[in-house]
């Protein structure tokens, strides 16, 4: 006998599929013959049906199945409903599933078989679709509502409370940073234009522009400096023989007078300069708090704004852990890379982490195989913090310290040493603190989720290792 679980946003739903033959039966048979109602409710009866109690419940149930778990609920539902089993004995019923998640923990939990097949799903397929006719006093309105406000309950909750959402952060923030270099320095050229009429001399005297926004908004008009202003310049810029320069500089100016008026709103300009960059300022140590919490291994091997950039253009921390070495690599380099091949030229050896120092350290020639480096311990950073319950940077320290021995080797000829010590390394240092169950806990969480992502990123490429990977999974 086979018994179809139905998860609606109403309650959990049993069905007894008894006048259906799975034998000799196509798909696309069964999905011909299950459209029509009265054939179908011929076939599949309603065994039993519990209501959720309240939208909260619902969701819970929701959250529950969508993670793959059983709930007591669940359990006590399909424990009321089935047939019962003797001790010893073998069932005689299988139960089909939409999610076969939640049928290996029906298994393992209850001992109650259960499949989930391209027949099963068509089924239940067809309960989904008739099954406002199977509940009596269930008005098709109302199921319609309880599914509308379980969707948007769900969906609020998966962006609230999603780890994988909050580098969102991350992204804004550098999209933000980027933009405002560029407005902050565009600014600051106008106000150096604008100001330089007055006073042409101070160009060449201050450099920083968030220096000569302070100026210019200090000093306003050029003619009322005198000796007993210095000390005041010296503090606003560090530096008494500057603050000398620019009082004798004002003296023989070339610049041409401004009224009152055109001075007030140069004034005015330059706060806003000032504003803008203090503004960015504050973005960056934030951009480095966040970078800090989420990515800590990767920001401690290559750096806040490159690995801000990297997460930026993958989309998200996750979709950066799912990279392999080879895309992380030229990724933001992706115009030179299809331009290579369209025209058969030579593909770009490094995208954004070019910007890191350790490109820049390296010669000439090495240039290329320190971003193959680069990028393999980038994607093993990524990787550990997306992918790890515990937040540290320790491995990306020791990730770090591995790049600056390649350099070496590759300067100077020094064996680096080996990934297998480093990482021993790593996980002594992070649980020195720890008792040996705690060790033995953290070290079988790090490698059963890094397997877990491993064989579920290659279980189509490397279908012969899928079985295995799983097994190594499981008894971890």
């Amino acid at each position: 006998a086979l018994y179809l679980l139905f998860e609606s946003a109403s309650g959990y739903a049993l069905f007894h599929a008894h006048g259906i033959d799975e034998i000799g039966q196509s798909v696309d048979a069964v999905r011909s013959t299950v459209l029509d109602l009265k054939r179908f409710s011929k076939a599949v009866k309603l065994a039993g049906f519990t209501p959720f109690l309240s939208a909260v419940d619902a969701l819970n149930q929701c959250n529950a199945i969508s993670e793959g778990i059983m709930t007591d609920e669940l359990r006590n539902f399909l424990e009321l409903n089935l047939p019962k089993v003797k001790e010893g004995k073998k069932a005689k019923f299988t139960v089909g599933v939409m999610e076969p998640k939640v049928g290996s923990h029906i298994t393992e939990a209850t001992g109650i078989p259960c499949q989930s097949n391209d027949y099963v799903q068509e089924l239940l397929r067809a309960v989904r679709l008739h099954f406002d006719q199977f509940i009596e006093q269930l008005k098709p309105s109302d199921l319609e509502k309880a599914q509308l406000g379980l969707g948007h309950s769900y969906s609020r909750a998966k962006v609230k409370f999603n780890v994988n959402r909050v580098d969102n952060m991350v992204i804004q923030a550098i999209f933000l940073l980027d933009t405002l270099d560029k407005d902050v320095n565009s600014f600051s050229m106008r106000v150096r234009e604008w100001y330089g009429w007055h006073f042409p001399e101070l160009v060449k005297i201050v450099n920083d522009n968030y220096l000569y926004a302070k100026l210019a908004k200090f000093v306003v008009n050029k003619s009322d400096l005198s000796e007993k202003d210095i000390p005041a310049l010296a503090d606003l810029i560090g530096d008494e023989d500057k603050a000398k320069e620019i009082v004798e500089a004002a003296k023989a100016s070339m610049g041409q007078d401004l009224s009152p008026v055109d001075l007030i709103n140069v004034q005015q300009f330059a706060q806003r300069v000032m504003n803008l960059s203090e503004y960015r300022k504050n973005l960056y140590e934030y951009l480095v708090t966040k970078m800090n919490d989420i990515a800590p291994n990767l920001t401690s091997l290559i750096g806040e704004m490159v690995g801000a950039r990297l997460i930026s253009h993958a989309g998200s921390l996750s979709n950066l852990a799912k990279c392999p070495a080879s895309t992380l690599q030229i990724l933001g380099a992706e115009k030179a890379l299809f331009r290579a091949l369209k025209t058969r030229g030579n593909t770009p050896k490094y995208g954004l982490i070019f910007h890191s120092s350790f490109i820049g350290r390296a010669s000439t020639k090495n240039k290329g195989r320190m971003a193959r480096y680069l990028a393999n311990k980038c994607s093993i950073a990524s990787r550990i913090d997306c992918y790890s319950d515990m937040s540290s940077s320790i491995f990306g320290e020791k990730l770090r310290e591995q790049v600056e021995e390649r350099l070496d080797f590759y300067d100077k000829g020094v064996a680096p040493r080996k990934n297998l010590d480093v990482m021993k390394a790593a996980i002594d240092g992070l649980t020195n603190t720890e008792d040996d169950d705690g060790k033995d806990r953290l070290v079988l969480s790090l490698v059963s989720r890094l397997l877990t992502l491993f064989y579920q990123s290659n279980i189509i490429v490397y279908p012969k290792m899928h079985s295995q990977a799983k097994r190594m999974v499981t008894h971890l």
